[in-house]
């Protein structure tokens, strides 16, 4: 989570978190938090389009899961403590749900190894399946609203 979205979650602007971070730093290591590049930078700012004139005189920090979590040591008002918490559940739920996507994909290439050698005259047609299992278990691709004027005709 880049410093200006967690500065906006714990009520507080965005150099004063940034200001806390930097007298802790020997709490974030680099596997906690980094500093954007400047092409990292650029693309995030294309990516959202903001403007290059005001705004930021430096490039932002990105704070992982544990960055996050090390946040509530050094912001300790109640409002960072119960975002931390908010947040925290958050990543969990996150891994919990990555975790079950893993295993259902192992289980069903267990499945698959057994079926098929177990039934090998119906190789095709139990191909088609796991194939279309695997079909439904792909995220789907996000819907993009068109933009702009858009003219519908009456048949």
């Amino acid at each position: 989570m880049l410093d200006a979205d967690l500065a906006i979650l714990y009520g507080v602007e965005t150099k004063a978190l940034n200001r806390a971070v930097k007298r802790n730093l020997d709490r974030f290591p680099r596997d906690f938090m980094f500093q954007l590049t400047a092409q990292e930078f650029r693309s995030l700012r294309f990516h959202f389009g903001t403007s290059k004139r005001g705004g930021r005189r430096y490039f932002p920090y990105a704070f992982t899961e544990h960055g996050v979590t090390m946040l509530s040591s050094v912001l300790n008002s109640p409002r960072a403590i119960q975002v931390n918490i908010q947040i925290v559940r958050a990543f969990v739920r996150l891994r919990q749900i990555l975790a079950s996507h893993a295993a259902l994909a192992r289980k069903l290439e267990q499945l698959e190894k057994v079926t098929t050698a177990r039934f090998k005259k119906q190789d095709a047609t139990i191909r088609v399946v796991f194939d279309a299992i695997r079909q439904l278990m792909q995220p789907p691709e996000p819907k993009r609203r068109q933009i702009g004027f858009q003219v519908h005709e009456d048949k």
